[in-house]
Order: structure tokens, then C-alpha cells, then sequence
């Protein structure tokens, strides 16, 4: 795997509705691998490569989604001290953002920290009520800030071991990488393929539906994490390990997987000696390439993430090389998927 783009790719700040830095990136990409790139009204990026030999009886379409945005705040007031309310943009959690380093993204970046909290009997103050400290006076503040400012979590990109890399957006950055990455590296393929890199998914899977309106995919495959087994309630509930190879979703709290497309990426796993686990859990992208216009046989596929929705989420490099190579394999082969397969 490409370390230093993973880490270019992780680094760029695109909370939810900011997405630009990021989209730039993707649309670089599309715009050396696809034969067309475009953007939407709503901000995604979206890159077309066309089918070298057009299959008979039409081309097919596919769809491969992976989700741009990353979760963090917006500013929504400033107090007479110079301290910033923030309003939560995605899933925070309480325990993972108090204490953290962030960046508000106002006329320039200023760095600043959650104020910590020592709650009496661990009942921590909710998100709505928690302060970002940027170390300067109201009037300094309103110099650089506004209301409505985005707020990213300042963790960056880092490489933990051999394997291992860590970074604050890893739902969905990895996506986002192997999504790009792929596309450098497949070949010729019998499909019209689009690549999109989404907007919006964290607060609503937004992006996705608006690209799969205008597209009208056959099929679809969302790239996202796949929920990991670490510490903590992670050890009951999650069926992936780190490092046993790309995740195929059978299902989770948006979509049921389609059973022809899932057995068709299994058979690529075998045949390509790509491995890979089953999981189940979480939502993405796919439910809404799932159910737009006629709809399309929709499913997910990602790298296991461990610590989901925190500034520490971790991910092994085998599991992101099997992704691309699955990735790749798919749209190799995509024009010998049945499309009435059940």
C-alpha cells in the first residue's frame, strides 16, 4: 500500500457539508484514472470510466461509493471569555471528544483544545455543553472565527507499527484510499464504471443518493470500515478481526445485502486469493445507491476499523491491500454478475 497518499488522503480536513480540501484529492485522481470527472450540486466528486468492450445487450453500470466527509463540530457561540460552543456535526461520543485537540477552520486555522471535564460520580456535561479553549480573548476570537466555522479533530495520519496506521477519520478516509487507489490500478474493464467519492454520509447518507439518482447504477458497492473487534464492547459484537483481510457486509441497520452479489464477491475472494471476512453491521452508503429509482443489487465492503467514531481508529495495511485488490478484481469481473442473481 501507498503510506504516504493513505496519509495525504487522511490528513485533509472534510468534516460533514466541508468537504472540499478532500474532494480535491479525489477529483486529481479521477481526473489521471476516469475519462470523465464531475462534480454535483451537492458536492460529490464523481469519475467515470468507461467500458473499453461494451458487453451485449448494454452496458452495465456500477457504482462504487466511498464517503468523504468525517464527523466533528460546527462553531455555534462564542462567550464573553473567548471560548467556543460548538454544535456536534455526526456521531460524536462524549468520552472521545473531551480533552482532544482540534482545528478551527475560520479566516485561518486555529488550533485549539475541548476543555477537559471533572465531573462529579463520571456523569460527564453533554456534548452541547462542552467548550473549545483556543487560548486567546473574545476579541481575538472574533477576529478568526465565526459562527458556522467547521471544527476538525487535529489527530493526524500516523504509521503505529509495521502494520498498523492510526488517524481521527479512518471511517471512512480508508474507504476513500482504497477507492482511489484502486482506480489507478485496474485495467480495462467491460462496465461503465463510476467512482464516487460522497458527501454527507455521517449525517444522513446524503451524497450517495443524490450520485446514485443521476447514475442510475445496476450495481452498487459502498466502500466503509467494517465493524472490528478490539476492547470493550467490541469484543461481543463485532465479527471482523484486524489484519484476516477485507470485510463483505451481509447486512446492517440501513441494508440487507444482495445475496447474488455477496456470493459473487466471495467467489472473487477464492479465486483471487484475496481474503476476506464476513460482517454485519453499521450503515453506509449502500442503502441509498440501494433504493434509488429501480433500484440496484447493493452491498458494502471494507478494511476492519478498530475505534470507530473516535480520534484514535486504527487499521492494518493487509486489510486495506485486500480491499483495492477486491475492488479491482470486482470491476475486472462485473459484467459476468447476472443481474437478476438472487
Amino acid at each position: 500500500m501507498n503510506g504516504e497518499f493513505l496519509t495525504r488522503v487522511s490528513n485533509a480536513p472534510g468534516l460533514s457539508g466541508f468537504e472540499d480540501e478532500v474532494q480535491q484529492i479525489a477529483a486529481e485522481v479521477f481526473d489521471e484514472c476516469c475519462d470523465e470527472t464531475r462534480r454535483d450540486r451537492l458536492g460529490n466528486v464523481i469519475g467515470l470510466k468507461r467500458a473499453t468492450i461494451p458487453a451485449e445487450g448494454g452496458t452495465v453500470r456500477v457504482m462504487l461509493a466511498a464517503h468523504a466527509d468525517e464527523i466533528g463540530m460546527m462553531v455555534k457561540s462564542i462567550d464573553e471569555h473567548g471560548f467556543i460552543g460548538f454544535a456536534p456535526v455526526g456521531g460524536l461520543h462524549v468520552a472521545s471528544t473531551m480533552g482532544q485537540a482540534v482545528i478551527v477552520h475560520g479566516r485561518s486555522a486555529v488550533r485549539g483544545v475541548v476543555v477537559p471535564d471533572v465531573p462529579p460520580k463520571d456523569q460527564y456535561r453533554p456534548l452541547a455543553e462542552m467548550l473549545i479553549d483556543v487560548g486567546l480573548s473574545r476579541a481575538e476570537v472574533l477576529d478568526l472565527v465565526d459562527i458556522g466555522d467547521a471544527v476538525t479533530f487535529a489527530q493526524e495520519c500516523a504509521q503505529l507499527n509495521d502494520d498498523v496506521f492510526t488517524g481521527r477519520n479512518f471511517d471512512d478516509r480508508i474507504g476513500t484510499y482504497c477507492l482511489l487507489q484502486a482506480m489507478l490500478e485496474v485495467g480495462d474493464v467491460q462496465v461503465d464504471a463510476y467512482a464516487v467519492s460522497t458527501v454527507q454520509e455521517e449525517v444522513g447518507v446524503r451524497g450517495a443518493g443524490v450520485a446514485a439518482y443521476a447514475i442510475e447504477p445496476d450495481i452498487g458497492i459502498a466502500i466503509d470500515g467494517s465493524l472490528c473487534r478490539g476492547a470493550y464492547s467490541e469484543l461481543r459484537h463485532h465479527t471482523c478481526e484486524m489484519g484476516a483481510g477485507t470485510g463483505i457486509y451481509l447486512m446492517d441497520n440501513l441494508t440487507i445485502g444482495d445475496r447474488g452479489l455477496i456470493a459473487f464477491l466471495f467467489e472473487l475472494c477464492e479465486s483471487h486469493g484475496i481474503p476476506f471476512q464476513k460482517t454485519v453491521g453499521g450503515g453506509t452508503d449502500a442503502s441509498a445507491i440501494q433504493r434509488t429509482k429501480r433500484g440496484a443489487l447493493a452491498t458494502t465492503i471494507g478494511a476492519p476499523v478498530r475505534h470507530m467514531h473516535s480520534t484514535v481508529q486504527l487499521c492494518h495495511s493487509a486489510d486495506i491491500d485486500a480491499t483495492v485488490a477486491l475492488l479491482k478484481a470486482f470491476l475486472e469481473h462485473a459484467h459476468e454478475l447476472p443481474l437478476s442473481a438472487r
